[in-house]
């Protein structure tokens, strides 16, 4: 119980504008199960408009060792953003923010 609080505070921590992000007026998620918004995202990497996501675990692991515990996709200053939640060896979460259309890792919280 405890990882999930540390978790959620990283999160907030992470992505302050995740959570409008997130959700719209009415509080429904505006991505996740139920809105196609996995199909879309499938079909920006096919179109080259977007990194896949491999592509970006692919590079967290080269740098951190550990594994994926989770990811969502968001916004991070006004561009498509990926964020990964890490867990290292030690129990460590980390959450890496990856730019959606390179790949490129632009940001990181806790570890």
């Amino acid at each position: 119980m405890k990882h999930l609080a540390v978790i959620a505070v990283l999160l907030a921590a992470a992505a302050p504008g995740a959570a409008h992000a997130q959700y719209g007026s009415d509080m429904r998620s505006s991505f996740g199960a139920g809105r196609g918004d996995q199909d879309a995202a499938r079909a920006a990497v096919r179109a080259g408009r977007q990194a896949p996501l491999s592509q970006v675990l692919a590079t967290i692991a080269q740098r951190t060792p550990g594994r994926h515990l989770n990811t969502t996709q968001g916004s991070h200053n006004g561009r498509p953003a990926y964020f990964v939640q890490w867990q290292t060896p030690g129990g460590e979460v980390i959450i890496f923010i990856a730019d959606a259309e390179s790949g490129a890792i632009i940001g990181r919280q806790g570890g």
